[in-house]
């Protein structure tokens, strides 16, 4: 195979000796399209497993899009099971209080980072993206992903013939055979509408939405998301000492501010509580991320065909509102390489079969929870406003795990084959 494309070289930090070697001959090819986490995630459990993995990026290099992610107890124990959950679970920041408030300020559900620890097994862990990038490529041995590459499945293959990828770099044109070929391309996937050209594809979910990363305010604040009409704002800690903030408001698709970003957040929620206006302040206007929000609300018939298997926002991508995007990515990855085994005797029909069956109700489930979720915090009617803040806060005194409930069936997953942790 010809070299191509500009690498990305990681150590490979893993010391586990029994490891198979992925270096044989007749050890099974995977590629890899896409280097999000999904991707980077797949890759990694495939490694553990003894396939020779290959992943192809078309960016230029591994620098995430986008800001902050949150990582559940969910997806937390499926990095256990490629030996980097307690890396992540090190880098939690929130301790103490945190809730649901009203732009006013008025809390309308507290909690603590201890009832969620104790709720779901594990603490909710903000963080970077290029932090948990660097982690996962870190368990990679070096070469494995190649930058500057766009890939195309060619043929997806069957029982008795590979899939075939072909490869673009600035060195020309290659083609790869592969045992598995895994499709981690995004919410706008050419491997889905190749796959499934008849799927109508993601929709406008009518909200769009703004991150920003900027240092901790000078006065302290409690974790917090805080729902207004058709608006929405979210402030977190990060345990490098800055904050990860987001916005979410109802907006007419590709809709843009007249002048830039950071003015229209001023204008949406510049009179909102502490910590919003400081964190405004802080932030430059080059350095807000805007993205409007589609998701796949119609869910796809499978998630694989052949020998190509969909992951993440590419099979099943989903709106912010519980979270979860990145979570369920991480738990098709390990899902996904649990069936497939270390690939002696590699079934794709049946395999790739048994991936579907675990994946496709559980994020269709999700996806569809998430939209619902999203839909209550986006209401824009005054009474409709009036009422749902007097609902949520007089559920919220049944009890303090109110706000948490919403999670039950979704932070509690674990993966299969064990137990998520290794002792």
């Amino acid at each position: 195979m010809e070299e191509h494309g500009a690498e990305t070289n990681r150590g490979d930090t893993d010391t586990d000796t029994d490891r198979p070697d992925t270096n044989r001959a007749d050890a099974c090819r995977a590629v890899v399209v896409g280097a999000g986490i999904g991707g980077l995630t797949a890759a990694v459990a495939l490694h553990r497993r003894g396939w020779r993995v290959t992943v192809l990026e078309r960016a230029a290099d591994l620098t995430p899009v986008g800001a902050g992610i949150g990582l559940a107890p969910n997806a937390q124990r499926a990095l256990d099971v490629v030996g980097l959950g307690d890396r992540v679970r090190a880098l939690a920041a929130w301790q103490g209080d945190g809730g649901m408030r009203t732009p006013g300020g008025r809390w309308l559900v507290r909690t603590d980072a201890r009832a969620a620890a104790a709720r779901f097994g594990g603490p909710l862990v903000l963080l970077h993206r290029a932090t948990l990038v660097e982690i996962l490529t870190s368990a990679l041995p070096d070469g494995t992903v190649r930058t500057g590459t766009t890939a195309a499945v060619a043929d997806p293959g069957d029982d008795r013939r590979p899939a075939r990828v072909t490869a673009r770099s600035d060195r020309g044109e290659t083609e790869w055979e592969a045992e598995l070929v895994l499709a981690a391309d995004g919410i706008h996937s050419t491997t889905r509408r190749a796959l499934f050209p008849g799927h109508p594809g993601p929709r406008y979910s009518g909200r769009t939405s703004w991150r920003v990363v900027v240092p901790a305010p000078r006065r302290p604040f409690a974790p917090h998301e805080t729902w207004g009409a058709g608006r929405l704002w979210g402030t977190q800690p990060l345990k490098d000492g800055r904050v990860y903030a987001y916005a979410m408001a109802t907006a007419p698709e590709g809709a843009r501010a007249p002048d830039d970003e950071k003015a229209e957040l001023l204008r949406l929620f510049g009179d909102w509580h502490h910590p919003v206006p400081e964190v405004l302040a802080a932030v430059g206007p080059d350095r807000v991320l805007r993205h409007d929000v589609h998701h796949l609300i119609t869910p796809l018939p499978a998630h694989h065909r052949g020998r190509v298997a969909l992951l993440g926002d590419a099979a099943h991508a989903m709106t912010p509102s519980l979270g979860q995007g990145g979570n369920q990515a991480i738990e098709d990855a390990v899902v996904l390489a649990h069936h497939v085994g270390a690939g002696d005797g590699f079934a794709p029909s049946r395999a790739l079969a048994a991936y579907t069956a675990d994946r496709l109700p559980r994020t269709t489930a999700v996806v569809r929870k998430s939209a619902r979720t999203g839909a209550l915090t986006m209401l824009s009617a005054r009474p409709a406003v009036a009422l749902r803040s007097a609902l949520v806060g007089a559920a919220s005194r049944l009890g303090p795990g109110f706000l948490l409930r919403g999670f039950d069936g979704i932070a509690d997953w674990r993966p299969p084959g064990g137990p998520g942790r290794p002792a």
